[in-house]
């Protein structure tokens, strides 16, 4: 019997590699993406897509990354991908006349909007502060109400910190400072920081037929950030020769929030220093969700090489 046939947005990114390999076992599948890499090269954030055939499932994981814009212009791009960049996708497959069974988005827990809290599941209040969130979010609600008009179902999941290969962002700054020597931790941060491998959330797509809803991933174990610096620290077999107390560091940025440049501010420091935990109940009751613990990962040093 022929393979059903899936189509990946964002395919050659980070998460996009990760998927590839699960999703490949199960479908014939199409990726779609900037780079030339991808079997349908085109810009979501300008282009509308032609597509020629249909798809039984899509998974749309393209999307600009959670970085901080400094200029209106560079607000604008999350809104020309993530948000306007998923209504093309929809109306794409929506041209073709055919829906797919199931539709899934790749979202985030800064949907939420915030930067410190135990335990938060899918009830609490939405309160995306950033253009990055806030993109993300009006994608989650344009894809709810497309699914529901059209009949498809749709399942979106909101992911926080992603471990995976050579992974991109805060772990590759961690990582990159301690290789060179220069990573200065702070004393005792037992603050805990949920987390979730992509392999697992890979798996999980290729469960998700005739499901739908919106839903937290985690590994349940949610490492402090102490644990995830010293993961990282084995696998590459460099020590962290340098630490702070976490007083002087809270008096530091106190003082940084009246020096105009300063690198050190208040709402980082506690950011650094708070936990942020999200709870992952529905799936593992809804879903089947069952996830490892990311800290082995971390701690692999085929993980940094």
């Amino acid at each position: 019997m022929d393979k059903h046939v899936a189509l990946l947005t964002g395919g050659t990114g980070f998460l996009g590699k990760i998927f590839q390999e699960e999703l490949r076992l199960q479908y014939a599948l199409f990726t779609l993406g900037r780079s030339s890499q991808n079997d349908i090269s085109i810009d979501l954030s300008v282009d509308l897509p032609v597509f020629t055939q249909k798809f039984d499932l899509v998974v749309h994981n393209a999307g600009k990354a959670h970085t901080i814009p400094k200029t209106a212009r560079e607000a604008e791009a999350f809104w020309a991908l993530n948000h306007q960049g998923t209504l093309r996708l929809l109306a794409a497959l929506e041209h073709t006349g055919y829906f797919p069974q199931c539709f899934v988005y790749i979202s985030s827990v800064a949907v939420y909007g915030f930067e410190a809290g135990i335990n938060i599941d899918e009830t609490s209040p939405l309160l995306a502060k950033t253009p990055y969130a806030q993109s993300k979010l009006a994608a989650e609600r344009a894809i709810q109400a497309w699914g529901l008009q059209h009949g498809v179902p749709t399942v979106i999941l909101r992911l926080p910190l992603v471990v995976g290969p050579n992974p991109p962002g805060n772990l590759a700054k961690i990582a990159q400072a301690i290789q060179k020597g220069r990573y200065i931790r702070i004393q005792h941060n037992n603050a805990q920081k949920s987390a979730v491998l992509g392999t697992d959330v890979a798996r999980l797509i290729g469960t998700l037929q005739g499901k739908s809803g919106t839903y937290n991933l985690t590994d349940g174990v949610h490492p402090t950030f102490e644990s995830i610096e010293y993961a990282i620290s084995a696998a590459l077999k460099r020590p962290i020769r340098w630490s702070v107390p976490k007083g002087l560091l809270h008096l530091a940025a106190s003082i940084g929030d009246y020096l105009p440049g300063f690198p050190l501010k208040s709402p980082v420091f506690h950011k650094l220093t708070s936990s942020l935990t999200f709870n992952d109940a529905l799936a593992r009751k809804n879903l089947g969700w069952k996830p490892n613990p990311v800290l082995p990962l971390l701690a692999d040093h085929a993980t940094w090489v």
